[in-house]
């Protein structure tokens, strides 16, 4: 760990269907930019964040929590604390080691059909200006 403020535990939200052991890797397309494919694998010390990517995420499945731990070193995510939070209150993290999922997270809290729509929207917005590179 180099500069990263969180110990854990750590979530990851998406749209997949996993199992405990299972371990997420870098090398795979984005779930928010399918054009890229990731050279790192994303978590986050906040449950309600791992939810938003989650509901946001790309593909059909149900939305998913999951409890995830670093296999390897990872650091405070600089998509989101340098270029739009500095200081990581988002705590956001990066590692291009895997993560192992330890447990599905079920009674996180589901964004309502409106906010997610802002959601989209803000996304939508970035995307429309040029400046989604802060979207993993």
């Amino acid at each position: 760990m180099s500069d990263a403020l969180d110990e854990g535990p750590f979530f990851h939200g998406t749209k997949a269907d996993l199992k405990i052991g299972d371990l997420l890797r870098a090398g795979f397309r984005s779930n928010y930019r399918p054009e890229i494919v990731m050279n790192h694998i994303y978590f986050t010390a906040l449950e309600g964040g791992a939810g938003l990517a989650a509901e946001l995420a790309a593909g059909d499945g149900a939305p998913r929590v999951y409890r995830v731990e670093p296999t390897g070193p990872f650091e405070n995510d600089p998509n989101v604390t340098d270029k739009k939070f500095p200081g990581n209150p988002t705590r956001s993290y990066r590692s291009t080691s895997p993560v192992r999922v330890v447990d599905e997270v079920t009674d996180w809290t589901r964004l309502s059909a409106e906010a997610l729509q802002q959601w989209r929207d803000r996304l939508a917005a970035l995307r429309a200006d040029g400046r989604d590179e802060i979207i993993n």
